[in-house]
């Protein structure tokens, strides 16, 4: 097998938004100021409740959101909205005590920012952003599709405010159900939407193009549609008791480790997707208005690189993180489980992408494939163990 090499444009330069603002300019100093201020608080209302690993937790969070913040300033605004509607959220449940009572007769909890009804706000943004997205591509619109990154951004900021509101709502329910919402697999789906769309318009506004948003956000829909069918079919929205196993501050830092990779992962396949749709309209129609809107092959290719790299370094670190967590509460660091073996099938996957890539020079083609088929790999790690399998990882099973 031989690579399909390309010679189109050379790939823009991803430039840090440090480079137009300044590390110690004032929004930075306010960002760094307001992050410090929250982490501050959190600590003295809970530290009560806090050993030295949730301290560390708390620590490493703020120091990785103020640098996250400084080199991708978008992040800043979807912060501050999250912030201002859970606190919305939060001050509403205060005023009435009882989650279920709330969620009834108070007007922001029942129509914009409980967790339920913020999940069904992200869900509908993340499928109105979808079909924007394609519309402007093929409309051949600027506006459609700055369109739909703005949705795109809204809907993950709801995604954010239904996680950080469940979190308070688990506690409300029973104390001892109460969690951090990346626990069950309804929460770990809002995550995982929510992961890989702000991945997605990260390297959007890096590349400076947006058309190839409706083939990110397909594989977004597709969740959305599988985390709906499992709410409104299976109940799973429900706030129920944690497996012991689960009760861990391990949890916390291995879960959403995981999904930087899962994202990447499946912003990569799509990308593919994208790759070899262009590639083969390009050989028979290379003026076609679709094929020009499209980024050349080269920077196609190249963000699939950068998109397997980020979630291979993710993807290992959560793996480590994982055996770590099983021999604290198995008794052993691996025990050949199925959801273990195929999160080991999945990291062979790419590291062999990486390899044949850096050591072969591979391009192009035969690496888009890879990227698919390697996403259909992610997905029966993620869900197909759980539907299909037993194990260890069993209170996973729908």
């Amino acid at each position: 097998m031989t690579a399909h090499n390309t010679t189109l444009n050379t790939p823009p330069k991803m430039e840090s938004e440090t480079d137009k603002n300044t590390l110690f300019s004032i929004r930075n100093i306010i960002w760094t100021f307001l992050v410090s201020l929250g982490t501050f608080a959190a600590w003295y209302i809970f530290q009560d409740y806090l050993d030295v690993y949730e301290f560390s937790i708390l620590i490493g969070t703020a120091i990785s959101l103020i640098w996250l913040g400084i080199y991708w300033q978008t992040m800043q605004a979807v912060s501050y909205w999250t912030t201002a509607l859970t606190m919305l959220a939060l001050w509403s449940y205060n005023n009435h005590g009882n989650v279920y009572s709330a969620n009834e007769v108070d007007f922001f909890l029942r129509f914009f920012v409980s967790s339920q009804t913020a999940v069904m706000w992200m869900s509908v943004l993340f499928i109105l952003a979808t079909i924007t997205y394609f519309w402007g591509l093929f409309a051949s619109s600027e506006f459609l599709e700055k369109t739909a990154s703005y949705l795109t951004l809204i809907a993950s900021i709801f995604g954010f405010v239904a996680m950080m509101v469940r979190w308070r709502e688990t506690f409300m329910v029973n104390l001892g159900y109460g969690h951090i919402p990346v626990a069950t697999l309804y929460e770990v789906f809002i995550l995982f939407a929510v992961m890989t769309a702000l991945l997605y318009l990260y390297y959007e506004q890096k590349m400076e193009n947006r058309s190839m948003g409706g083939f990110a956000l397909l594989i977004i829909s597709a969740s959305i549609a599988f985390l709906l069918w499992y709410s409104f079919d299976r109940g799973a929205y429900e706030i129920q008791p944690l497996v012991p196993a689960l009760n861990s501050w391990w949890m916390k830092v291995h879960v959403p480790t995981n999904f930087v990779g899962y994202g990447t992962f499946a912003i990569a396949a799509m990308v593919g997707i994208a790759y070899l749709i262009k590639d083969k309209i390009q050989q028979t129609n290379p003026n076609s208005a679709f094929v020009q809107r499209l980024p050349s092959l080269t920077v196609m290719d190249d963000l699939m690189y950068k998109c397997i790299a980020l979630g291979f370094a993710f993807f290992t670190l959560a793996t480590v993180l994982g055996a770590m967590w099983a021999a604290e509460a198995w008794g052993g660091y691996w025990s050949w489980d199925p959801k273990e073996t195929w999160s080991l099938i999945t990291w062979l996957t790419y590291a062999g992408w990486l390899h044949i890539r850096m050591s072969k020079g591979w391009r192009g083609t035969p690496m888009a494939w890879w990227a698919i088929a390697g996403l259909v790999i992610t997905t029966f790690t993620f869900l197909g163990v759980n539907m299909f399998l037993s194990g260890l990882h069993s209170y996973g099973a729908l």
